[in-house]
């Protein structure tokens, strides 16, 4: 756990995701359209990876636990919470305040 909030405070927008996860594709893509420049966290290609793995599944209370997004150090959730937030006007001024976008 204390890698993962480690990472996740160390930019503005985090994703915690595997390389052949295509809805951590997604996300990603999202997010750097609406301007951010996320730092991924390929899962599957970091040696510390199963045990983060097991801590954001411990801490969303799923499994698997990708994507998990964190923005301005704090877990926003996955795919479908970040979609949520999206659709209802809210990610862009939470990506304002995290200072992750300056539209």
């Amino acid at each position: 756990m204390e890698q993962v909030t480690k990472l996740a405070g160390q930019r503005a927008v985090v994703i915690f995701g595997t390389s052949s996860c295509c809805m951590c594709h997604t996300v990603t893509s999202l997010l750097r359209d609406l301007g951010a420049n996320p730092t991924v966290v390929e899962l599957d290609e970091d040696p510390w990876g199963k045990e983060m793995e097991k801590a954001l599944a411990r801490l969303i209370g799923r499994n698997p636990a990708v994507p998990a997004v964190f923005i301005g150090g704090r877990l926003v959730g996955c795919t479908d919470k970040v979609m949520s937030l999206h659709l209802s006007g809210k990610l862009v001024p939470l990506l304002r305040n995290a200072g992750a976008v300056w539209v």
